[in-house]
């Protein structure tokens, strides 16, 4: 929202500085977002007269000036077609920079002539886009006056970020309230008289009235319309508006003033009825964008006879919009719902002003005074001859009655403020304080709804600042803990994979559908997206992962080892992962290895176990199986079970479709760790280890090497070595796999070291045989036999 200071002088009574207002908006909770001067820009630049203009000695289409600064005379050279004796217009002095191209200019030489500045056009002044000659200004302009002073383009323009529920100071008049509630002034009173109008005015009908519930209409016939006056054309310039005849001015500056939106309709371009009702499916429009849009039953729209001319509170329509010639106009001032306008807008992706104002919620009891100062505009500006008001319609109840205790403000605010301060201030907002404090809201502020609200209002006026820094009381003694165990591994699991080398990313929970196509699509699809990229929840945390990998490979990076720690979004919930991705180099080349390495399914298997380890998971009862899905590589994949039905984790390197899918060269291996399949914790509920207690005797090593069938997994053989004495075995691990000479052919040989640790004595050698016989044993029932 933008508005500049002598626009809002209109409303406010004040002598205020620009640094004052700047800090009450702030104060009172409108953010300015930057403050700047146009006038700044033009320093250097004053009013000057052409006294003289004599064809330039060694150039046929520059002439020599000699231009009166109002201080002296100075010599200019000028190639403009207009420049002539007696012209008022802008010099640029030497040292000013000019706005357009950001040239400093200094006295020099042209063509053997000193020249001491440039006598300067519209566009160089970034003023408009005219170029075709130098800027001529009224006789009468005094020359030396600094032409921003003359131009009135010395008014700050200031940028004030509104919040949703702020729509009244949508309008500079909501913004003058404020800062007179704050102290910075006096509220101007607002000159709203009705129209005396002759003659029926426009038919109108609602069949729509969920979506328009009021309409108000009045037609003006006669008018001219040309350009908007100065003052006005200078305030929209200010702002980023674009001037562009005096009745659509009028209805720009209206809602930029007062925050009610206005249309007009050119009334030769009607037919029959103006009827508000819904679209119906398929219809189309051209709206003033020049786009055209088609519309479905849940919109609402202003048509006649012929069509749609308007989408009701957002755009008009092309076919009735006004021009030059133009002499019957239809002005509309009308109230729509804001839930409606916000669903409409977001189906047909259409942005406007006045959009912005009506989903937030417009003062429906303006529509009165709205369309009586839109009329007189018109009137005054364009002249013509008004009808009567049509008023079509019921206007909804506004003002919510709040019983209101005083108390709050310090009780919930944290400021003691006067009773009679707060009512002062809550009036100055225009609020009506009743009996027993109980407080109506003015029908501007749709926001306000609670005792809450109340206590907001006195705050900030009175001031945020002023609230004392207060500490939260707190029980004596050491504070306890507050994370839950879930969030204990989440932070636990994130020390330990950064400890492992992998870097934290932060992905979307959105993707678009492609990218979630090759992991089953997602369960859940945004109806109205903020992009198309982000349009499904993630059902992996991959997709984000393989983004980000194929972004830093083609941006050099050698090796990628990321992690993320997140929710999957499936169909029966979402569900705590974490998954780990290692593309590129695992190691560089180099003099001593040669070759770079890439990353293999055992790196990735590694990162899972060390992951589930500090998670808490029983990695020793884990066992190895099957092949973890189609977005694997088949044989390079596996899960990490506990037990046959509990997947703790899948592991591997990536099916290749899903890499091309991602735009990815090379192998890439990945981990999912699923965190919601964790056993709980069994006992305590923290992570500290037992206390470490050395054993008194030393460990004692076997090696056993079986031939076992070559499709069994090494994992399972361990497993079932160590589980044959759990009292004695405390360790087994595989150290040598064989298949060649002496190993029969559908065979393999495992050699398993085995540990065994002595409690209160030494082994005998009868225990030894024992152990070694349970091993073997247990290991028979794999079908494994000891090696001879």
């Amino acid at each position: 929202m933008k508005f500049t200071l002598s626009w809002l002088k209109e409303h406010l009574d004040t002598n205020a500085s620009v640094t004052d207002i700047e800090e009450a908006l702030t104060r009172v909770g409108l953010e300015v977002e930057g403050v700047e001067n146009p006038g700044e820009k033009l320093n250097g630049f004053r009013v000057a007269r052409v006294l003289t203009a004599e064809r330039h000695p060694q150039a046929d289409k520059l002439q020599v000036l000699t231009v009166d600064t109002g201080e002296q005379v100075l010599t200019v050279v000028c190639g403009a077609p207009n420049a002539r004796a007696g012209l008022v217009g802008v010099l640029g002095t030497p040292g000013a920079v000019v706005p357009a191209n950001g040239m400093q200019l200094k006295v020099a030489a042209v063509r053997g002539v000193e020249s001491n500045g440039m006598m300067c056009s519209t566009r160089e002044l970034e003023l408009g886009e005219d170029h075709d000659g130098i800027i001529e200004l009224p006789a009468d302009a005094p020359v030396g006056t600094a032409f921003a002073d003359y131009a009135d383009l010395n008014d700050p323009v200031f940028d004030v970020s509104i919040t949703p529920n702020r729509q009244d100071c949508m309008g500079v008049r909501g913004i003058a309230r404020d800062l007179a509630a704050a102290g910075l002034g006096t509220l101007k009173d607002l000159a709203a008289d009705p129209v005396a109008g002759e003659g029926a005015g426009p038919e109108v009908k609602i069949e729509a009235p969920e979506g328009c519930p009021a309409y108000f209409g009045q037609t003006v016939s006669g008018v001219t319309n040309g350009a908007s006056p100065d003052w006005m054309q200078r305030r929209l310039k200010a702002i980023g508006q674009r001037p562009i005849s005096a009745l659509v001015d009028i209805t720009n500056y209206v809602m930029i003033d007062l925050g009610r939106p206005l249309h007009v309709y050119d009334k030769a371009k009607l037919s029959g009825v103006l009827t508000v009702r819904k679209a119906k499916a398929g219809e189309q429009v051209l709206a003033l964008n020049e786009k055209t849009y088609t519309l479905d039953e849940s919109i609402t729209v202003i048509a006649d006879a012929n069509g749609v001319h308007d989408i009701g509170g957002i755009m008009g329509g092309e076919d009735t919009g006004v021009s030059e010639t133009t002499t019957d106009v239809v002005i509309e001032c009308a109230y729509f719902e804001p839930d409606q306008i916000a669903r409409a807008g977001q189906k047909l992706n259409l942005t406007s002003d006045a959009r912005s104002r009506f989903e937030r919620g417009v003062d429906p009891a303006f529509l009165e005074p709205g369309i009586a100062i839109a009329t007189r505009l018109v009137l005054e500006l364009c002249g013509g001859k008004a009808s009567e008001v049509t008023r079509v319609g019921t206007l909804p109840k506004v003002g919510a009655t709040v019983s209101y205790d005083p108390k709050l403000a310090e009780t919930l605010g944290g400021l003691a403020v006067p009773e009679a301060r707060q009512k002062q201030i809550l009036e100055s907002l225009g609020f009506t304080v009743g009996a027993g404090w109980n407080v109506t809201a003015p029908s501007w502020r749709r926001d306000v709804d609670g005792p809450a609200d109340l206590v907001e209002e006195v705050i900030r006026i009175e001031g945020i600042d002023n609230v004392p820094s207060t500490p939260l009381s707190r029980e004596p003694g050491v504070a306890k803990p507050t994370a839950t165990a879930e969030q204990k591994i989440e932070r636990k699991l994130r020390r330990n994979a950064a400890a492992r080398g992998l870097n934290e990313a932060v992905t979307w929970s959105f993707v678009s559908e492609s990218d979630a196509a090759p992991f089953g699509g997602g369960a859940w699809t945004l109806a109205n997206p903020i992009s198309e990229d982000m349009k499904v929840m993630r059902p992996s945390l991959l997709p984000g992962l393989l983004g980000a990998a194929e972004r830093n490979l083609k941006r050099g990076a050698a090796s990628v080892r990321l992690f993320e720690l997140g929710r999957r979004y499936l169909a029966d919930g979402e569900r705590v992962t974490l998954g780990v991705l290692l593309a590129g180099a695992k190691t560089p080349r180099g003099w001593q290895g040669g070759k770079a390495s890439a990353f293999t399914a055992y790196d990735a298997k590694a990162e899972a176990l060390a992951l589930l380890e500090a998670a808490g998971a029983p990695v020793a009862n884990l066992q190895v199986m099957g092949e973890a899905g189609e977005v694997w590589h088949p044989g390079q994949s596996a899960t990490l079970r506990l037990g046959p039905k509990t997947v703790l984790a899948a592991f591997g390197m990536l099916h290749p479709s899903v890499l091309k899918a991602f735009d990815l060269d090379g192998d890439v291996a990945a981990v999912e760790l699923y965190l919601d399949a964790l056993p709980g914790k069994r006992g305590g509920t923290g992570f500290m280890r037992t206390a470490y207690t050395p054993p008194a005797l030393q460990a004692v090593t076997r090696d056993f090497a079986f031939l076992v069938p070559a499709e069994l997994a090494a994992g399972d053989l361990v497993r079932t070595v160590k589980g044959a004495d759990k009292v004695v075995i405390v360790d087994a691990r595989l150290f040598d796999v064989f298949t060649g000479t002496g190993v029969p052919e559908g065979q393999k040989s495992l050699a398993v070291e085995v540990t065994l640790q002595p409690g209160e004595k030494s082994f005998t050698d009868e225990e030894l045989k024992a152990v070694a016989d349970k091993v073997v044993a247990a290991a028979a029932k794999l079908g494994a036999v000891l090696r001879g």
